[in-house]
């Protein structure tokens, strides 16, 4: 069967109203009408998403029952007809900065109950390049507390057009005008508005490519289009394909068949789910809030991701500590192990810049203590770690003991003058059970008051041991028992949805409660049902509020459970792993989702959390590890120890040396940082991020770029000792992989090629046009911040590159709003490379040089340098390559180097 759409513009001119029923005066709206037509299989809208349908139940919602003929794809039995929907009342309304638009249901038949018969759109031409849909009824509904504020007047040029069809239904259209490509519609059957359940189709530009939407292990970067269905909770949950994880990210990337991308964010904290179909086209479903969706026009898809960070924050420049390698491991279980693991750091010279404490440090797992049993020494060792240029990390839950006598334990005590605990519907506090012996009350982080408490004992906790970041972990939030340790969860609409999403459960009949607390809990921003998703993301800014009163600093903190906009407090980690393959390899598509949701500085567990990891594993994962973002070794209680010099060599050698790599690009990758808080682009990102007309890179998320002009290329199977990479022909590519232990390079065919990869090998390609900053690496990062720096240079076909270097004191809150830093752009052209300085208030940069610049691709020979002017001698050319040694250009001035 067809589903042919066959549209018919009517401009609509000088309406009036004088009825509710009457059309109104509107000089703008482009309305379609559509032929009402037979559906395609590939275009059904699934009329029963939960379980057990049957013809019966299927004709009682009012859909069609048609089962499908061999060989089954997937595609829903049970679907709705055209015509299923909402249709307009009058005609759309021009406000000042969109339309307004009211719906009536066309239906009788229900889905799940108190379905809206009358219901409101919003068009918001918020910019040129972004654009909100909000659907609502009149009801008072849950609105996530996040802005994203309109211009308040119409674009004057925006790069899209909205276009609305009256029949057979109510749907929109919008149109890139660049290209005249439809990029979304919802002119399907299906949208539905209820109390309980809300459902938006959408069909997708023809030949597009859907990526994102998280927390959940995906597979592939590229989404199957063939019927599967993603869910968002907030949950407990080690990767486990489908499994709905820690964090709540309701955001995708399209990109079109001509390489112009778009983004959809829904702005939703609901337990929540999408269907992608192979329309192409996806299903939005939410059981609670409104539907209020934006859409980031790009074109490409690094201005998706600024334009998205753009409007829900992003995350602030690091210290630069953080960027170094950190180590961690629950079930160090005394003092004498976690000194034993940093000092095989040091005998086999593995760089360090944080040792972190997990929840084995603590006093029977009590948050804002140290066992003064097994780790008395601690706040010592910290100490003296610190002067060594070594950083302390430690983790807070939030769930608090209520099982001390009484006055004996401040978080409690406190708490409860502050009465800062989420509720029961009775009125009394939640009672768990998480890792306390004890039960424990969970802090309600979205009352104001809770946050004064929890920066009170934050900054009290920095005078027992001077950590200098936090880490608050099980904070989806996490509960050992069903609901209420007392009293469960009452029997309600709240706690057993009429549906659920298609969330993980231990146990269908815990409902939502399961793992975590009951829907009808109260905060203070409304019903558990509602703020779930952003329990995490209420605990983030209290938490480095804290930790930069208490250490004057700008501080780390890592949070498990994130949600829109936690980048603009927080990094992540990617959760309780596996010690295996897949987990290694699909790590980099988290990896990389992250950096799409705003949140870049991210990494998933070195070797593994759960389980043994063994050599071989190791050894790669050290080597992908190091290009994390976030670089941490971490591993769980009652596995072997993991830390690299545990294995000896050659384990701990090839940490060494990718670590190495990683410590001598760290200048590039925190002008990275700096870039994305200034401009909002990824740090690490895919092929396609750069070559989205390039269709072989659709599909690799096995090869990542640091930036613009890094491309790294882990081996990701075991046994492997070759690897299949690609380089786009439309650059020219250098091969770094023996560069910084030797010095030596060479330019690659573009293309795909197969390269040897011994254990002891990670590929890592410049791409040509880019000038890369280095400094030599030290053990740790207060060492090599004092080295001198270098210059690498990548040519591109016309023998030009660029590249640009920021650096302040690397720790201090404010030096972007002082002027305290140093910015600096360079570039190669006609022969002649210079820096220009934009911004110079690092002083320590008086200190260091520019010693070596290293210049690749060069097609003709070289006969002389000249440097500011004079003849230089110190410098070699080979085969493309010129190598300019013993400079003692100063790194925070303006200098010019001619070769000719």
């Amino acid at each position: 069967m067809s589903h042919f759409i066959v549209g018919i513009l009517c401009i609509l001119l000088q309406v009036d109203w004088s009825h509710s029923d009457c059309v109104l005066q509107n000089s703008i709206a482009n309305v379609i009408k559509l032929e009402e037509t037979e559906i395609e299989v590939k275009e059904r809208i699934d009329c029963h998403p939960d379980h057990n349908a049957s013809p019966e139940k299927c004709t009682q919602r009012g859909c069609i029952w048609e089962q499908e003929e061999e060989p089954l794809t997937g595609a829903p039995w049970c679907f709705y007809p055209p015509g299923y929907g909402y249709i307009m009342i009058g005609q759309p309304v021009d406000t000042k900065d969109g339309f307004l638009v009211h719906l009536r249901r066309t239906s009788s038949d229900s889905m799940f109950g108190e379905e809206s018969k009358d219901i409101w759109v919003e068009i918001e031409m918020q910019k040129d390049y972004r654009l909100r849909i909000r659907i609502s009824d009149d009801q008072h509904r849950f609105q996530v507390p996040i802005d994203i504020v309109s211009d308040g007047v119409k674009p004057e040029s925006p790069s899209y057009e909205i276009s609305f069809t009256e029949s057979p239904i109510f749907g929109i259209r919008v149109t890139r005008k660049s290209s005249g490509e439809i990029i979304l519609d919802t002119s399907f059957p299906g949208l539905v508005f209820s109390n309980q359940f809300i459902q938006l189709p959408m069909k997708l530009p023809e030949g597009s490519t859907v990526y994102g939407w998280g927390e959940n292990e995906q597979h592939t970067f590229a989404h199957d289009m063939n019927w599967k269905t993603w869910a968002l909770y907030g949950r407990d949950q080690p990767p486990d394909g489908s499994a709905n994880m820690y964090g709540v990210h309701p955001r995708i990337t399209v990109l079109d068949k001509n390489g112009m991308a778009h983004g959809i964010l829904f702005l939703n904290s609901a337990a929540q789910e999408i269907s992608l179909t192979p329309a192409p086209g996806l299903i939005y479903r939410t059981i609670g809030g409104v539907l209020d969706m934006y859409i980031f026009m790009g074109e490409d898809p690094e201005e998706v991701v600024e334009q998205y960070t753009e409007a829900i924050g992003r995350f602030p420049i690091p210290p630069y500590w953080s960027l170094g390698f950190h180590l961690c491991r629950y079930g160090y279980d005394k003092l004498e192990n976690m000194v034993a693991a940093v000092e095989r750091m040091n005998e086999y010279k593995i760089p360090q810049d944080a040792q972190w404490g997990d929840i084995d440090i603590m006093e029977r797992a009590l948050d804002f203590t140290v066992d003064q049993e097994r780790f008395g020494g601690l706040p010592e060792f910290v100490d003296d770690l610190k002067t060594k240029g070594v950083k302390f990390v430690t983790i807070l839950d939030p769930c608090i003991s209520i099982g001390e006598p009484n006055c004996t334990y401040r978080p409690f005590d406190l708490g409860e003058q502050f009465d800062v605990w989420v509720k029961k519907p009775s009125g009394g506090p939640v009672v768990g059970r998480v890792w306390p012996s004890d039960p424990v009350h969970f802090p309600d982080y979205t009352n104001p008051r809770t946050h004064l408490w929890w920066t009170i004992l934050v900054k009290e906790f920095h005078d027992t041991i001077a950590y200098d970041g936090l880490w608050i972990d099980m904070n989806e939030p996490s509960n050992f028992v069903t609901g209420d340790l007392n009293d469960g969860c009452a029997s309600n609409n709240v706690n057993f949805p009429p549906y659920l999403p298609a969330i993980r459960m231990d146990d269908p009949n815990h409902g939502l409660a399961d793992k975590t607390l009951c829907g009808d809990a109260q905060h203070h921003l409304g019903q558990h049902y509602d703020v779930h998703n952003m329990f995490g993301w209420s605990q983030s800014k209290p938490t480095l509020d804290g930790v930069r009163e208490a250490t004057g600093k700008r501080g780390l903190v890592l949070s498990r459970s994130t949600f829109v906009g936690s980048g603009n407090w927080v990094a992540h980690w990617l959760g309780d792993n596996f010690s295996n393959w897949a987990n290694l390899k699909y790590s980099i598509i988290g990896m990389l989702q992250f950096n799409q949701f705003g949140i870049p500085m991210v990494g998933a567990d070195i070797c593994g959390f759960i389980g043994n990891t063994n050599e071989e594993l190791c050894a790669r994962w050290h080597q992908l590890g190091a290009f994390y973002p976030f670089s941490r070794n971490h591993n769980t209680i009652g596995a072997t120890d993991q830390d690299p010099g545990y294995f000896g060599d050659p384990v701990a050698s090839i940490a060494r040396e990718a670590l190495k790599i990683r410590y001598t690009l760290l200048p590039y990758l925190y002008t990275l940082f700096w870039i994305h808080f200034t401009e909002g682009s990824t740090v690490a990102r895919p092929l396609w991020h750069e070559f989205p007309t390039d269709k072989n890179t659709r599909t690799i998320d096995d090869q990542f770029m640091w930036g613009a002009d890094i491309l790294i290329s882990p081996v990701v199977e075991e046994g492997a000792t070759s690897r299949e990479l690609y380089l786009p022909p439309a650059s020219r590519w250098f091969s770094l992989t023996s560069f910084f232990n030797s010095s030596t390079w060479f330019e690659s065919e573009a293309g795909f090629s197969t390269v040897p990869a011994p254990l002891d090998v990670i590929h890592i390609h410049q791409r040509g046009g880019s000038i890369i900053p280095l400094q030599k690496p030290g053990l740790n990062t207060k060492q090599s911040r004092k080295n001198d720096f270098e210059l690498l240079v990548a040519l591109d076909d016309e023998n030009s590159a660029q590249g640009t270097l920021f650096f302040d004191d690397g720790d201090s809150i404010d030096t972007l709003e002082t002027g305290e830093y140093f910015h600096g752009k360079l570039g190669l052209f006609d022969n002649t490379m210079e820096m220009m300085v934009e911004n110079d208030g690092a002083p320590e940069l008086e200190f260091l040089s520019i010693t070596r610049i290293i210049i690749l691709g060069i097609k003709e020979n070289v006969e002389s340098v000249i440097v500011n002017g004079n003849p230089y001698t110190d410098w070699e050319y080979l085969n493309g390559g010129l190598f300019i040694v013993n400079l003692k250009l100063a790194v925070n001035d303006n200098f010019e180097l001619i070769f000719l």
